[in-house]
């Protein structure tokens, strides 16, 4: 329990360490305090004990075996007290506020009572209001009720009346308490619930990347393969071509050496010289012949290859993505959870 400086200036110190000596629950002076460490404030045991029960509803105990421990929050500073197994009996009586409050006590029923000290009626200034009207529900004098305005009224005594509020006020603080531990205790789920919502969610984003980062992997993977079948492709052909090309390049060469050749020989006037003239066969596996003659083999063309019409296309490469165009417009969750829901394609087959 702390005293506060001010005590020892006050007018009235008496009044003043009564104030200090009031539990915060009850709103009576201590019975049996016990200290709440380690926040050091004094509460009765039996009321420590009652907001320690609304807040642990499920703690209980078997004879002098106690199931478990549990906590509550002290209701002056609200810090959070932990128990042990023994609850509320486990914390430390002040024993030092007790001798405090039995002093105080013995010092009070030493003291003459004075006629400021107790509330005087209004209507009847040397009658002290001791009793409580139940039909207006306002403390009144012994006066009143005999000779006042409340002679027609019901009364009853105004200790009873006293304690059994207090009694009442004291159970309703006792709810709120435990109320407001409950609230705190929510506060402190959806809170951690918030927190774990966070990181899942990062989590599921980085999953999610993840995933995608990886079909893109396979889809470029995938492009450079059929790429490399292009190409190779490609390259067969125009290397095929490139062979017809220089073939039909040498007899080309060849077929304008013997136009030069007969030309030469078309200029002979004599007939011997004419049948003299030898020039050289396209094909070096012939002999040599006359000008008729291989002239003659030289017009009928060469028998070389040739390529077919349409050799040069290229549409067996062609490729359809629109089915996974369209599987991945329709791309979802899963219902339930976070799992990417994949459609089928095309000769994919659902669950039988």
């Amino acid at each position: 329990m702390d005293f506060q400086p001010s005590i020892l200036r006050d007018g009235n110190p008496m009044e003043s360490l009564e104030k200090q000596l009031l539990c915060p629950i009850c709103l009576e002076m201590f019975s049996k305090p016990v200290v709440i460490l380690p926040c050091q404030h004094n509460l009765c045991r039996k009321c420590a004990n009652d907001i320690f029960q609304a807040a642990n509803p499920y703690w209980q105990s078997r004879g002098s075996s106690i199931i478990s421990g549990g906590r509550f929050r002290c209701p002056t500073c609200r810090h959070e007290v932990l128990l042990d197994r023994h609850g509320v009996y486990g914390l430390q009586r002040n024993l030092l506020v007790e001798n405090i409050i039995d002093i105080y006590k013995q010092e009070c029923s030493s003291r003459p009572l004075k006629k400021g000290e107790h509330l005087m009626c209004k209507e009847h200034e040397d009658e002290r209001i001791n009793i409580y009207c139940v039909t207006c529900e306002v403390p009144t004098c012994s006066m009143c009720k005999v000779f006042g305005a409340h002679k027609d009224c019901e009364v009853a005594p105004l200790q009873s009346i006293f304690q059994g509020q207090k009694s009442e006020l004291n159970n309703c603080i006792s709810m709120l308490v435990a109320g407001n531990d409950r609230i705190q205790t929510i506060i402190s789920q959806l809170e951690d619930s918030c927190r774990s919502t966070e990181e899942n969610s990062e989590a599921a984003k980085q999953e999610l990347c993840a995933r995608f980062d990886a079909f893109a992997a396979l889809l470029e993977e995938k492009k450079t393969e059929l790429l490399g079948r292009i190409t190779r492709e490609q390259e067969d052909k125009t290397g095929f071509v490139q062979g017809l090309i220089h073939k039909y390049k040498e007899q080309l060469e060849k077929s304008s050496r013997l136009v030069e050749t007969a030309i030469q020989a078309m200029e002979e006037t004599g007939g011997a010289a004419f049948l003299m003239v030898r020039p050289q066969p396209l094909k070096p596996s012939l002999p040599m012949g006359n000008p008729l003659g291989t002239i003659v083999e030289a017009s009928k063309g060469g028998r070389l290859e040739k390529i077919e019409q349409g050799y040069e296309n290229m549409d067996a490469f062609t490729v359809s993505l629109e089915h996974l165009a369209d599987a991945v417009r329709v791309l979802d969750f899963e219902p339930g959870n976070s799992t990417l829901k994949t459609p089928l394609g095309p000769g994919d087959e659902g669950p039988s």
